[in-house]
């Protein structure tokens, strides 16, 4: 059986990629591994966590009725309601993402895939039968699978992953959550909304590791508001477990300290799945697949996307990847016509819907400065903004990012209310490289939070026209 196209892994990702592929009139087959079909979004990711904190997010609004003159005595929740909620939407996305896999543009295979050399894969299904397949080009688009770093004890203690928590119906009286990206923060504030105690530990310096410094002081500052505890800059020793009880040794400033909770979150983040790749000798970075902005590897024909190869491990993201690696298969298969399109990383779009939320888009500070390029900067609080305080979400800045020479906006940042939502604008006026004085001169509706980034765009407007 030969594919011009052949896709491992059917997440968002992989779909794209095939479905980019199909378009473009090559014979593709899909190759999904895991037990359900959907990819980490939609199963164990994006999905599941959001619905999770929209519960939360509405159990805040009820404990603050008084503050808006409104009565809701003694708010209840049920984790298990909250849960089958969950289970309810994630299989609707599943089984929608598993009829677009199966909708006949393409084959679509359900097994472990294991490469033979560069031009066959071989399928192995859960009955132990299996197929070997040959392709004229690959996609590589396997995810990732969550990680557990050599701390003592960690991996014996029997801490909750981002999975097992996603899936619990009933959430612990007091948690500590090691890390603090995405996936910790995240689930901090979901268990912290319901009154949980709740710990993290960092080992960096700061939460959100590679962020805004100013963006991620603000977050910070924001979730020790909120009754969070969080330790940064610290080591991790050893994880201990004796009965119900679960403790974190770590050292911070020098200092021994040890902290007990109910459970513990891994969230130490991920690492790309590449088992079953060994045969091809691909070239890797830090543990993902090395690309080209082509999204090819070191293997002639052969591409990959999302997750096992980086970038920025986002959905919008692999599905870009996975569309830029099918259209350049193509072109190399002299299928389709054109410029080989390539992956442009400027619009770094990223967000955690965290309490307060968090989003960026484009390059930080430290980034322009090691590019050596001239900006200025210019930030504006929520806290003396009409509709935010309104709203009673005080909490947070928006911060924009421009070139000194020519205005034109190089990155933004937000920390509070709708921070998902209001980043989108910055991410316009980025994608059509607008100035900041254009991005001022834009009219927003009063009182709006939109309007809010006004007030860095003229500042940094009027810098631009008074600095020699």
């Amino acid at each position: 059986m030969e594919y011009d196209f052949v896709v491992i892994g059917g997440g968002s990702a992989g779909y794209a990629g095939a479905r980019t592929a199909a378009s473009l009139g090559l014979r593709v087959a899909v190759i999904e591994g895991g037990r359900e079909v959907g990819g980490l979004c939609i199963l164990r990711g994006c999905m599941p966590s959001k619905s999770l904190l929209e519960s939360a997010r509405r159990f805040r609004v009820l404990a603050r009725a008084e503050e808006f003159g409104l009565a809701c005595d003694n708010p209840r929740f049920d984790a298990s309601a909250i849960i089958a909620r969950k289970r309810r939407l994630i299989a609707e996305f599943a089984d929608y993402r598993k009829g677009q896999l199966e909708s006949g543009r393409f084959d679509f295979f359900r097994g472990r895939a294991e490469f033979l050399n560069a031009n066959e894969v071989r399928i192995v299904s859960t009955d132990g039968s299996s197929t070997t397949l040959r392709g004229k080009s690959f996609l590589i688009a396997t995810g990732s699978e969550i990680s557990t770093p050599p701390v003592p004890g960690l991996a014996e203690a029997g801490c909750l992953t981002s999975d097992d928590i996603l899936d619990l119906e009933e959430i612990p009286k007091s948690i500590i959550v090691l890390g603090a990206g995405p996936v910790a923060l995240e689930m901090a504030s979901y268990c912290r909304a319901f009154g949980r105690e709740v710990a993290i530990i960092q080992r960096s310096p700061q939460i959100l590791r590679g962020s805004d410094p100013d963006a991620a002081a603000a977050l910070e500052e924001g979730m020790r508001a909120d009754g969070i505890t969080i330790h940064t800059g610290t080591k991790l020793l050893r994880v201990e477990r004796e009965g119900d009880a679960m403790s974190v040794v770590f050292e911070k400033d020098g200092a021994r300290n040890t902290i007990h909770a109910q459970r513990i979150l891994n969230a130490l983040g991920r690492t790309p799945a590449l088992r079953g790749l060994e045969a091809l000798g691909l070239a890797t970075d830090g543990g993902r697949i090395k690309v080209g902005a082509t999204q090819a590897t070191s293997v002639p024909d052969i591409f990959a996307a999302g997750d096992v190869c980086g970038g920025l491990e986002v959905v919008h993201i692999a599905i870009q990847q996975g569309e830029i690696a099918a259209t350049n298969a193509a072109i190399h298969l002299g299928r389709h016509k054109g410029e080989p399109p390539l992956m442009d990383y400027r619009l770094k779009l990223f967000a955690v819907f965290s309490d307060p939320q968090f989003a960026s888009v484009g390059a930080t500070e430290a980034e322009l400065e090691a590019a050596g390029i001239s900006f200025l900067t210019a930030t504006y609080p929520f806290n003396d903004h009409g509709k935010s305080l309104l709203m009673g979400e005080t909490h947070g800045l928006v911060k924009l990012t421009a070139s000194r020479e020519t205005g034109e906006i190089l990155g933004g940042a937000v920390v509070g209310p709708e921070a998902s939502e209001l980043i989108h604008e910055v991410v316009m006026a980025m994608r059509y490289r607008a100035t900041a004085r254009e991005f001022a001169a834009v009219p927003h509706y009063h009182p709006t939070l939109s309007e809010i980034w006004t007030y860095p765009a003229e500042e940094i407007a009027d810098q631009i026209v008074t600095d020699p």
